[in-house]
């Protein structure tokens, strides 16, 4: 079903969503650590909405767990607005916010131009701004009102050759520990998961990345990025998810303002 600034909205027909089940909205849901917590969210009850700007793969996942999905660009105010409001007519006030879109550009840092530096920064940071303030009311609203954010062990430390991913990450952390701060004394819990390297698209270009810059083959370009890992492996999506769905319980109300590392022992 079409809307009228040219994003498409995916609804499972013929079924009803779930009464009295929270509803949780998830940025970046279409594939990878997204799409594991999106599956894991609804596997505990929950209503999903998903958002991202590929329509396909969102959709795909919402016909597979039974949710609802909302192409948009999460880097845009007006867009934002609109998949929330659809979200909303869908499956009732957001309870739930899980800001997971993001990208990890690699380069020199001297080679970054300005144009890659914002572009890193908005989909990185700029959006979570925007997706808070756009779910603001439900959640503060909501009997248990949760946002987690996905950063990285790259908000927690250093790495070369992201430069802006890293400084975007570091500010997502300080946002959660802000709003942590600021709406302490009400029901809504703000917290950030910190994924080591994790197995996804987004490591598999870093792999490519290595391969051309090194010469290293695949094999070795994964090995390298493991090694940051205590556990010489990559993190697996859904042990990312399981961190996301436990802070997303209703018995998880004390736990606020953390970022917590999901990394296999690897020091941050």
């Amino acid at each position: 079903m079409g809307s009228g600034d040219g994003a498409i909205v995916v609804e499972r027909q013929g079924e009803q969503f779930a009464s009295g089940a929270r509803h949780a909205v998830i940025t970046g849901g279409g594939t990878g650590i997204g799409a594991a917590i999106a599956r894991s969210l609804a596997k505990d009850g929950n209503n999903v909405t998903l958002i991202g700007r590929r329509p396909a793969p969102i959709a795909s996942l919402a016909e597979e767990i039974g949710g609802f999905s909302y192409a948009a660009d999460v880097t845009e105010r007006f867009s934002v607005n609109a998949a929330f409001e659809k979200a909303r007519v869908a499956l009732g006030p957001i309870e739930i916010l899980v800001n997971c879109a993001g990208d990890a550009p690699s380069g020199k840092f001297a080679t970054i131009s300005l144009d890659q530096w914002r572009a890193t920064m908005a989909v990185n940071l700029d959006a979570l701004f925007i997706c808070v303030q756009a779910a603001l009311p439900d959640l503060l609203a909501a009997t248990a009102g949760r946002i987690v954010t996905i950063s990285s062990t790259a908000g927690l430390k250093g790495y070369a050759y992201v430069a802006p991913y890293v400084a975007a990450k570091h500010g997502a952390i300080g946002l959660t520990r802000a709003l942590a701060a600021e709406f302490a004394s009400t029901a809504l819990t703000v917290n950030a998961v910190c994924p080591g390297f994790t197995d996804t698209d987004m490591v598999a270009r870093a792999v490519t990345t290595i391969g051309a810059l090194t010469g290293r083959d695949e094999q070795a370009a994964r090995a390298e990025l493991a090694r940051y890992n205590p556990q010489r492996r990559l993190i697996a999506p859904e042990e990312v998810a399981a961190a996301v769905s436990w802070l997303c319980r209703l018995d998880s109300q004390s736990i606020t303002g953390q970022a917590i590392a999901v990394a296999g022992g690897e020091v941050t």
